[in-house]
């Protein structure tokens, strides 16, 4: 729930810092540093839902943003942001030179305040421009220091686990070491709401911020003629309901439900108000979903079931090139192939003149969005965009392009 105006956090909307770079010292005692990473080219969306969360001195980087704020703050992040894909809680900093820099900064922190030694472990390194030449010792030099620091402190230490209950990040710039404890755990673009997947998915936080991205909002039409396992679909349903993302998850699926500081109650109170926000929809939700494949339109009715708003998303087989616009108008977003899935130029050469044919004889008065990796498509496609948004699709990057769909359109 957004912060009234007069009291609303300052978003700062750009800083020249490297990609994911530590939270810088805030000054407002009794907040915790905080940083939020995100598909890169959602970084104002991002600030966005951090800041109605209750962030303070929210800055963007490329691929996130740093915050300050409460233990409540980071609750609602993980539980409310639908573009965040996790939430890490900066433990310790400090400048470096080599890995054993790095193993003296991991030793001073207090782990067993932080995490019972019965959890589970894992360590992950991230690094820009670190002179450190093996990523793998340094990840094992971090783990040597939590475990030599359990050992020294109750004579146990934690096992090291590929599914861990605590994970433990570190992030390494040129000169900078900064250690994270990561309070989603499982990525939160994993809503818990899908059993049946299809290839080359688009991950859920990058859906909901193309959605967000292209004006639409709950109640306009909507259209997912490519819907593939329904990502858009769930995506625009679960806002239209005013559901927040979190609440499909357990809640041992957070990884701060397994740190020493972890508030129950709180916890509790924010899922009981945010449940209450959720919408119940009495009627069909004007949001559609198509594909040519019945493989991938069965997937998407599996999902939309297993979610429980299967009487609420009309999904059917059809195909793009030949159906009809279901409203007079609205919005149509789709992820087309474009290389990674076709695979074959001559093969995009020809379906995307027949693609922009299709949108301007059966879309007018629609706003289309496509996701390509492909910067030939506005020109095969015969359109032009009214607007490019770079974004990443994973390490793929790609250009969001709206169009609109006039009458009478000629190529």
């Amino acid at each position: 729930m957004s912060a009234p105006a007069a009291t609303r956090p300052r978003v700062v909307r750009k800083v020249p810092r490297a990609e994911g770079a530590p939270a810088a010292a805030l000054p407002r005692a009794g907040f915790e540093a905080f940083f939020a990473p995100c598909p890169r080219g959602l970084e104002p969306l991002l600030a966005e839902d951090i800041a109605a969360a209750g962030g303070r001195e929210v800055r963007q980087v490329p691929g996130g943003a740093e915050f300050g704020g409460s233990w409540e703050t980071c609750y609602r992040v993980n539980l409310g942001s639908r573009i965040a894909t996790r939430v890490l809680w900066r433990v310790a900093g400090a400048g470096y030179r080599s890995e054993d820099d790095v193993y003296r900064l991991a030793r001073q922190i207090d782990w067993p305040r932080l995490f019972d030694v019965r959890h589970s472990i894992r360590v992950h390194v991230t690094a820009i421009r670190s002179p450190l030449k093996s990523l793998e010792f340094v990840t094992l030099r971090v783990k040597d220091a939590v475990c030599d620091c359990f050992r020294d402190a109750i004579g146990q230490r934690p096992n090291v686990s590929a599914e861990p209950d605590i994970r433990i990040h570190l992030f390494l710039t040129a000169e900078q070491a900064t250690l994270y404890a990561d309070t989603s755990g499982d990525a939160l673009w994993q809503r818990g709401h899908k059993l049946a997947k299809v290839a080359a998915p688009l991950k859920e936080n990058l859906a909901a911020g193309i959605l967000r991205l292209s004006g639409w909002q709950p109640g306009v039409p909507l259209l997912d003629p490519m819907c593939g396992s329904g990502t858009f679909l769930l995506e625009a349903a679960g806002m239209a309901l005013g559901d927040a993302p979190g609440l499909s998850r357990d809640e041992r699926d957070f990884g701060f439900a397994r740190l020493r500081n972890y508030d129950a109650v709180l916890w509790k109170r924010l899922r009981s108000e945010a449940a209450g926000r959720r919408s119940a929809a009495m009627a069909p939700l004007p949001i559609f979903g198509s594909d040519l494949s019945d493989d991938a339109v069965a997937r998407a009715s599996q999902n939309l079931a297993y979610a429980g708003i299967d009487d609420l998303v009309t999904i059917e087989r059809a195909d793009l090139l030949l159906r009809a616009a279901p409203a007079a108008s609205g919005v149509l977003i789709a992820n087309p192939p474009y290389g990674e899935r076709l695979g074959e130029a001559d093969e995009l050469a020809a379906f995307y003149p027949r693609l922009g044919d299709a949108l301007k004889r059966n879309f007018a008065d629609w706003e289309c969005w496509l996701l390509s990796a492909d910067t030939r498509l506005p020109k095969l496609i015969g359109l032009k965009p009214k607007r490019k948004i770079p974004l990443f699709n994973g390490p793929l990057e790609c250009r969001l392009y709206g169009f609109d769909i006039v009458s009478g359109q000629h190529r």
